[in-house]
């Protein structure tokens, strides 16, 4: 059980009690819960300590004196927005909601300045044509494009090792000397960079044939994917639903520019003017097993899709996990041009 897990308390305990739970959860607060797990208010060690001081008693109940208004972030936000809004209001401590108030996690101050060290491995898919950019990339492979003064697969590979994965496996094919050139064996990145060159293109999946075998699961993403997300989230959503493949999905809204007709038969049974739909589209990041990872064929073209295809034909169970915070596929020129004016605000 995650050690937070313990701070959790109703509001009909006394103070002692949840001091004795503080203490055994060494988190320093107490998450104030219904009997659904939704979180109805906190009591720090220095709210108790206060209302001590106060004329409070020791078994008098946490509805006396818990904080019913506290600072809490979404599941899914970025790092960096939860880092913010912890210095912003000074907390060491914040509960993670979800989208109805359950408690699913607390992050400490230590999550971001000491992250936790993941040995399992990141392949970048890196080896693509960028043919949708044309006149950019006919020099220049996409994932070197530069953003903010820097090559976009310099921030892809920077986030990973800022949230503890160092070993990295790059996927090159076109102009991969000039990838191979930047980053090197990756020590001058925080990283362990090992390269799996395509001698002809592999697609989305194929160079996985190239890996050793790994011994846990790999994560897997496309090096034109710009993304705030926590890598770490999703690594732990696979391993707690014990599946062979995780899809990362994003929300993706669409208009139809028309009024959409209802019939049945011949008739018309209503209108609906210019309908917004919503539909989970593929984020191009992945978690896979090595069971998955060995099914990819041998230095053959293979797409991701086709890989969790065929997963799902054998019966072997796949999931998605949906991602928030910032994400953008730099796919096309307009892409570029809005990551070009996101980047500073997001990524600096």
């Amino acid at each position: 059980m995650a050690r937070w897990k313990k701070a959790l308390v109703s509001c009909d305990m006394t103070l002692q009690e949840v001091l004795a739970r503080i203490n055994s959860a060494v988190t320093r607060i107490a998450l104030v819960v219904d009997a659904e797990g939704r979180l109805m208010g906190t009591l720090s060690d220095g709210d108790i300590r206060r209302a001590l001081l106060a004329g409070i008693k020791l078994t008098d109940t946490v509805d006396s004196c818990m904080c019913r208004t506290p600072t809490t972030v979404r599941v899914g936000e970025p790092r960096d927005t939860i880092l913010s809004r912890m210095r912003q209001f000074a907390l060491h401590q914040i509960p993670v909601l979800d989208e109805n108030g359950h408690v699913v996690d607390l992050k400490t101050i230590d999550d971001f300045l000491i992250p936790t060290q993941h040995e399992n491995w990141v392949v970048i898919m890196a080896g693509g044509l960028g043919t949708r950019l044309k006149e950019l990339t006919q020099g220049t492979p996409k994932p070197m494009l530069s953003l903010g003064n820097k090559p976009l697969l310099e921030t892809i590979i920077t986030r990973f090792v800022e949230q503890g994965f160092r070993n990295i496996w790059l996927a090159v094919y076109y102009h991969a000397g000039q990838i191979e050139k930047h980053f090197g064996d990756g020590s001058k990145f925080g990283a362990c960079i090992h390269y799996l060159r395509e001698d002809k293109q592999l697609g989305t999946a194929g160079a996985l044939s190239l890996l050793p075998t790994p011994t846990m699961p790999v994560l897997v993403t496309n090096a034109d994917i710009l993304t705030s997300i926590d890598y770490e989230e999703i690594l732990e959503a696979h391993a707690t639903a014990n599946t062979v493949a995780t899809m990362a999905v994003r929300e993706y809204e669409y208009q139809i520019p028309y009024g959409v007709v209802r019939t049945q038969a011949d008739r018309i049974e209503g209108l609906e003017e210019k309908p917004v739909h919503q539909v989970l589209v593929n984020a191009g990041i992945y978690v896979l097993s090595p069971e998955a990872v060995a099914r990819v064929p041998h230095e053959t073209f293979f797409d991701m899709p086709e890989l969790f295809a065929a997963l799902v034909k054998d019966g072997l169970l796949t999931r998605y996990h949906r991602i928030h915070g910032y994400w953008l596929d730099i796919g096309r020129h307009e892409d570029f041009h809005k990551a070009m004016i996101d980047f500073p605000e997001v990524f600096l």
